[in-house]
């Protein structure tokens, strides 16, 4: 059985680092981890893609500390609940999951994770947990009884049901019975405190309801912060602008789609990403906000040590130098005109409308060639079914393009 610590200066930073809110209090549940009780935590994620991004790497890095102070950590993988499809800030219907395609989107999760959490460890071990086997076994009397500890009118509530009523596009049923599923979780489990991102504390807390109803047991709300750019508001982790940073990403990959983050996403990124002290940090935002530090150097701090988390110390160096060749050498214009394009095109209609490349079988053989390269991420179009994506577009030896999605 390991033992619990308490050193107050680790709980401090627990409860201060990617924290954007801790209910019912963060003094309570300080109270709770100086105590020397062993709590029982979990972190769920639906395997509705194959990959994790660095945003729900957050959540890991922090089931991590408390795991390390000897606290019961669960890692759930919701296999049920994918197959239903949670409508946290969806405006249409999530597509329903098949068995088949739950099992294969969760073979690479644990590889993924395995940089940041340490699933090895034979004293304090994750559990890993599959919500299928409690929600599968539930009867239609035990859905009636659960649902009857909610209203409609609560459930109406959620911001992405509300647009949809606006809107008149349809709520179907099995999506208000999502929420409900994810809150018997804590019940399932009895848990004493959930972790999740904030587009997830609708559910947690029905989890929380349910937890105090059915187990008499009060559950604390752990909310990371979401990765967010501080001006625009746009989520930095976003597959259609472009901008996700996967953890299965290629070490060169993952490295140029840091650098091609914004100046003003680094002091998250670091706080969020890393494993740097909270006083570097400090040091890196007062730099970066007296102008005392080129942003480009951090981020290329920034960019290694990220990469360094999930790729070792060599493939690190060797991403850095691989970036540095290609930027170094000035490569690229200093003067492109930017072409502002809308979401969701077709890079090859995009390069043929703007008189890029002449023709279809020009763009094809472009791509077989290896010879179109997004220079912001350092990745070659491979595709001919390529959307276009913000970035310095490299084609062939001496053209360049500068596109922005609008």
């Amino acid at each position: 059985m390991s033992k619990i610590i308490t050193d107050e200066d680790k709980i401090n930073e627990i409860i201060s680092r990617s924290v954007a809110e801790i209910l019912p209090s963060k003094e309570e549940f300080k109270k709770v981890l100086l105590s020397g009780k062993k709590i029982r935590f979990y972190i769920g994620t639906d395997p509705t893609g194959t990959s994790l991004h660095i945003g729900h790497a957050t959540n890991y890095m922090v089931l991590e500390r408390l795991r390390k102070l000897g606290h019961e950590a669960i890692f759930l993988i919701g296999d049920f609940t994918a197959s239903v499809g949670d409508p946290t800030d969806k405006s249409a219907t999530r597509k329903q999951l098949t068995r088949k395609d739950i099992k294969n989107n969760i073979k690479t999760w644990i590889k993924q994770i395995k940089p940041i959490v340490d699933l090895d460890d034979k004293k304090n071990p994750v559990k890993i947990l599959f919500n299928y086997d409690w929600l599968s076994k539930l009867t239609f009397e035990d859905v009636i009884n659960l649902s009857s500890n909610f209203t409609v009118q609560q459930m109406l509530e959620r911001d992405m049901f509300e647009k949809r009523m606006e809107e008149k596009k349809p709520i179907y049923m099995h999506e208000f019975f999502y929420p409900l599923m994810q809150g018997y979780d804590s019940v399932a489990m009895d848990v004493d405190m959930e972790l999740c991102g904030n587009d997830q504390k609708f559910n947690a807390l029905m989890g929380r309801t349910l937890q105090k109803r059915l187990n008499n047991k009060e559950k604390f709300v752990f909310i990371t912060t979401l990765l967010e750019n501080p001006i625009t508001k746009e989520k930095m982790m976003s597959k259609s602008l472009g901008t996700g940073v996967f953890l299965d990403e290629t070490s060169d990959n993952m490295y140029g789609k840091l650098m091609a983050q914004a100046d003003e996403n680094i002091p998250q990124l670091f706080t969020d990403c890393t494993y740097l002290s909270i006083e570097e940090i400090d040091k890196i935002k007062k730099d970066l906000k007296d102008g005392a530090v080129n942003p480009k150097n951090l981020k290329m701090n920034l960019s290694y040590e990220i990469v360094k988390i999930y790729h070792g110390d060599k493939k690190a160096k060797e991403a850095q130098d691989n970036w540095e060749k290609t930027f170094s050498k000035k490569e690229i214009p200093t003067e492109l005109e930017t072409i502002l394009i809308k979401e969701g095109n077709l890079l090859v209609d995009v390069f043929i409308s703007q008189k890029i490349v002449s023709s279809k079988n020009e763009f094809r053989r472009l791509i077989g060639e290896g010879a179109i390269t997004n220079m912001d991420i350092n990745e070659k179009v491979s595709s001919f079914e390529e959307l276009v994506k913000n970035g310095v577009y490299k084609i062939g030896k001496k053209r360049f393009c500068k596109i922005e999605i609008k």
